[in-house]
């Protein structure tokens, strides 16, 4: 039966007031023991409890309504009465722990660890090293920034069996440092984790990841235990520069690994790289190679490379015998050793050249050449080879190039009778070129001529004739052992009638020049004014009527006037009849047809120039009001035109590269590579433009075969120097 608590705390107040404690406690306790959650009568309770000397009950009502209140939220309160306990017994552990979470989640962070500290102390007295030991652990989670505590909670851990935590809290204490970036500390924190789980790969994993960041380069090799993990490490210390580190990287992965013969010729292709052909050739032969043409490769660089030359050579001619097509390659081969090994480079390039030409790829065979002599200059058998190629493919630009290297590589060798001949042949077909000049004098100086200034003004200013071995400086010279050819009996022209002429536009002087007379506009009676786009009849009558003769070869000679006729006749030559015989008549008739014929397909081709460079205009302010679907359809009729190739096939390039549609843009700048630039700034643009396309594509070789073609003739033209580093790294490693 529930007691009347309002008089039992007036008979408990009446007994306080007559010094009856024990009475006025066994009132309250009444009430306790009838509502226990009446926390006042309860903690007034303890109070007397603490009056009387009896503390420990005190204690037991101050931690019952304690937990109570924290459990229900009232932190506050519960801290008050914790405290309260503490007063009494200030030794209470469980007052003491209770009161350190709640100060914890209050970021009171030193009363928590003065409480925690102070448990710990009372255990350590009594020699409990596993509760020291969760003390520890308790601190350790405080202040995720004390990171001194949390590695000493990790290790308390350890001392109470439990390994698992003890390396999850490591591996999170390395995660924070190295976000902090502490990476040596982190490294500290995950060796302590692995010494705890050696066989945990995560752990020894992100140890490696540390000690690659922290430069612990020594460290990341004793952490790498896999092949996987060995190739991993030699990227990054190939990504940051550290090419020894990584070296020994991939020879770790190789002793790991023997049989991945991927991974052998990688570090075959690094060593070779280095320039070290003898470690290389540890890890790569050609019998290891197989039939594998790009492991051959490798094998065909070492050679090269080292003391294997005629090995090297032969192994390329066996690939190129197989296949043709990678004869490309081969010169990349050849150039990219040419620097450290000239003579195997240039045997290399040759070869490579001996096919293009077998397939009457001239222009490809001296675009190998040039760029060999562009790294290896002055080399005389590589620019003799190239010229005669040059010579042989009707190269006559590139021809006189070469030419100029191999005089300048002549004066550097000393071989003066062979410099001049050269210069002096470059001086005859271009005597305003200074250059050709200046090497025409060297040339002299080092013939010992003890005049060059004088025989080059003698010869520049023709009292001395050229000593030019160039045939093409010259006429048909006629073969001195030949019998001279009877001369031809004389031909007796027949008379040229002409018609009777308007003696106001006579004129007989111009008659007399040539047996074709071509009329003036003046001698036009109608004085018909001609626009800048009127096309020269005469000159095609000339070219048409002098094509054409009798059965014996010989021309026949016509006299005419173009005068045009206005009456509605229609045009007449001279306004007369036939000058010669009917069969000469019928000749010129035929001759007149074809003229007219080609002067309507040049009206055609004018007006076909015309409809495209409006579609071209029309393209390009399409493309700059944004609607490119219209546009590239517009540019693609605009880029039939020969005269616009370059420039619709270029912006459609650009168009389609702009979209991410690199091979499409590809096929584009290639068309466009094809026609005539406007300029050489163009030209350069458009080459980089296509190598950067075909580089996002994964055509390594295609790349830098153009970055190489742009950097040989712009030179250090936008970021071409770097391009051909880094792609010649990325061809040399497959």
């Amino acid at each position: 039966m529930p007691i009347d608590r309002a008089e039992a705390l007036r008979k408990a107040e009446k007994f306080l007031r007559q010094g009856k404690l024990d009475s006025a406690i066994a009132e309250y306790l009444r009430v306790v023991e009838d509502q226990p959650r009446d926390w006042n009568a309860a903690n007034t309770l303890g109070d007397l409890y603490a009056r009387a000397g009896q503390s420990e009950k005190a204690v037991e009502q101050y931690v019952r309504i304690a937990d109570s209140l924290n459990e229900e939220g009232f932190v506050s309160k519960a801290a008050a009465l914790y405290k309260k306990v503490l007063k009494v017994r200030p030794d209470d552990e469980h007052s003491l722990l209770q009161g350190a979470e709640i100060s914890a989640a209050q970021g009171l962070l030193a009363d928590a660890r003065a409480n925690l500290n102070a448990v710990g102390d009372r255990r350590k007295s009594r020699k409990d090293t596993r509760g020291v030991a969760q003390i520890h652990i308790r601190l350790a989670s405080l202040d995720p920034n004390d990171y001194e505590a949390r590695r000493t909670g990790a290790n308390a851990r350890v001392q109470i069996g439990d390994i698992a935590g003890a390396v999850d809290d490591f591996t999170k204490i390395a995660a924070d440092l190295t976000e902090k970036g502490r990476q040596a500390d982190a490294v500290g924190a995950l060796r302590d984790a692995l010494a705890l789980a050696p066989d945990d790969g995560a752990v020894r994993a992100q140890l490696l990841d540390a000690c690659v960041e922290a430069g612990d380069f020594a460290g990341a090799r004793e952490c790498a235990t896999t092949a996987d993990q060995f190739r991993s490490l030699a990227l990054a210390f190939e990504a940051k520069g550290h090419e020894a580190e990584s070296l020994a990287a991939l020879s770790d992965a190789a002793r790991l690994a023997p049989d991945d013969a991927e991974l052998r010729a990688t570090l075959a292709r690094a060593f070779a790289a280095r320039g070290d052909m003898k470690s290389a050739a540890e890890y790569l032969t050609e019998e290891s190679a197989g039939s594998d043409p790009s492991l051959l490769l490798m094998v065909a660089e070492m050679y090269l490379r080292g003391d294997r030359v005629e090995q090297g050579v032969a192994l390329v001619r066996r690939l190129l015998d197989e296949d043709p097509s990678r004869r490309e390659q081969m010169a990349i081969l050849g150039w990219t050793i040419a620097e450290q090994a000239p003579e195997a480079g240039f045997r290399t390039v040759e070869m490579a050249a001996d096919t293009a030409v077998a397939e009457s790829d001239w222009a490809g065979a001296a675009a190998a050449l040039q760029e060999f002599v562009t790294r290896v200059p002055n080399h005389i058998p590589a620019l003799m080879r190239l010229v005669e190629i040059c010579v042989d493919g009707g190269l006559e630009a590139t021809m006189y190039s070469a030419q100029a290297q191999l005089a300048d590589a002549y004066i550097e060798a000393g071989a003066a009778n062979e410099a001049l001949v050269i210069s002096e042949d470059l001086v005859a077909r271009e005597p305003w070129e200074r250059a050709n000049v200046e090497r025409f004098r060297r040339a002299l100086e080092l013939s010992g001529e003890s005049d060059p200034e004088g025989v080059i003004a003698s010869r520049l200013s023709g009292q001395s004739p050229f000593m030019s071995t160039d045939l093409a400086l010259h006429g048909d010279l006629p073969d001195l052992n030949e019998d001279p050819a009877p001369e031809p009996a004389p031909v007796v022209e027949e008379p040229i009638v002409q018609a009777p002429q308007p003696t106001a536009v006579a004129a007989p002087s111009q008659a007399a020049e040539t047996p074709l007379r071509r009329a003036s506009v003046a001698d036009d009676p109608f004085d018909l004014e001609l626009g800048a786009e009127s096309i020269d009849l005469n000159a095609l009558l000339v070219d048409d009527l002098s094509m054409s003769g009798n059965e014996s070869g010989e021309q026949e000679h016509v006299d005419v006037d173009l005068s045009i006729s206005l009456d509605g006749a229609g045009a007449s030559v001279n306004g007369s009849e036939s000058s010669t015989s009917e069969a000469t008549s019928s000749s010129k008739d035929s001759n007149l047809d074809g003229v007219f014929e080609r002067l309507r397909g040049d009206a055609a081709r004018r007006s076909a120039n015309e409809a495209a460079r409006k579609q071209y205009e029309q393209g390009v302010a399409l493309q700059q009001a944004g609607d490119l679907d219209a546009a590239i359809s517009a540019l693609k009729e605009a880029s039939r035109a020969p005269s616009l190739r370059f420039e619709a096939a270029a912006r459609l390039g650009r168009i389609h590269r702009g979209r991410n549609l690199a091979p499409q843009a590809a096929e584009w700048f290639e068309r466009a590579a094809e026609a005539p630039a406007p300029s050489a700034d163009e030209a350069h643009l458009l080459l980089y433009d296509l190598a950067d396309v075909l580089e996002s594509m994964g055509e390594t070789a295609r790349a830098l075969a153009i970055c190489m073609a742009l950097q040989s003739e712009a030179g250090n033209y936008r970021d071409v120097a770097a391009r051909v580093d880094r792609l010649s790294k990325v061809q040399a490693r497959g």
